[in-house]
C-alpha cells in the first residue's frame, strides 16, 4: 500500500505533482475514513507524516503526528494534523540542516536544508481555512509533506544522502 522508490512505477507517481483535494467529491464520513486510514498506515510504519500520494492517491492531503516540545525542550505528548490543500506561504530565510528520512525512501537518510519557521495555509477536514505558524520539527515535517505533494522527495533536496544504520539487537 505504501509507495516507495524501489518500484519504478511508484517512484514516477511520487515525483508527480498532485491535484487539489475537492471537498465536494467526498462525504464527511469518507474524509474521516481517509484520515483514520492514513493515520493508521503512518503509525504502523513508524512515521511522523504521510502524504496522500505515498499511498497512491493523487490529491493534496497529508497527515502528521508530531511531538510537542515545551520551552525547556522536553516532549509533552503529540499533536495530530490532517491537512488539505496546503501551501507554505512564508518560509524563514534562515535554513537549518536536519537529518530526514522518508517512508517512501526506505533505509536512507539525508541532511536537508529547511526553513526554521514557516507559515502554512490550508484547509481542515471540514473544508475550513486554517493558518498555522510552525517552527522546529513541525516546520520541518510540514515542508517535507508539502514537498511530497509537489512531487519532490527529500533525496532531491538533500545535501548528503546515506544508508540508515540498522540497529542490531543483542539478546543474551
Amino acid at each position: 500500500m505504501l509507495h516507495t522508490i524501489r518500484n519504478k512505477t511508484e517512484e514516477k507517481f511520487l515525483h508527480k505533482k498532485t491535484v487539489d483535494f475537492d471537498f465536494a467529491k467526498f462525504s464527511k464520513q469518507d474524509i474521516n475514513k481517509l484520515i483514520k486510514a492514513m493515520r493508521e498506515i503512518m503509525v504502523k510504519a513508524d512515521g511522523v507524516g504521510l502524504a496522500a500520494n505515498q499511498i497512491g492517491l493523487n490529491f493534496k492531503m497529508f497527515v502528521a503526528l508530531v511531538p510537542v516540545i515545551n520551552e525547556q525542550g522536553k516532549k509533552e505528548g503529540q499533536k495530530f494534523y490532517a491537512i488539505f490543500n496546503p501551501k507554505i506561504t512564508k518560509e524563514d530565510a534562515n535554513k537549518v540542516l536536519k537529518e530526514e528520512g522518508c517512508l517512501s525512501v526506505p533505509d536512507m537518510l539525508g541532511t536537508v536544508p529547511r526553513g526554521e519557521r514557516v507559515t502554512l495555509e490550508a484547509y481542515d477536514k471540514n473544508g475550513s481555512k486554517i493558518k498555522i505558524k510552525a517552527w522546529g520539527i513541525l516546520a520541518h515535517v510540514f515542508q517535507h509533506e508539502v514537498d511530497h505533494l509537489n512531487g519532490i522527495l527529500f533525496i532531491d533536496k538533500a545535501k548528503e544522502v546515506y544508508r540508515a544504520k540498522q540497529e542490531v539487537m543483542n539478546s543474551k
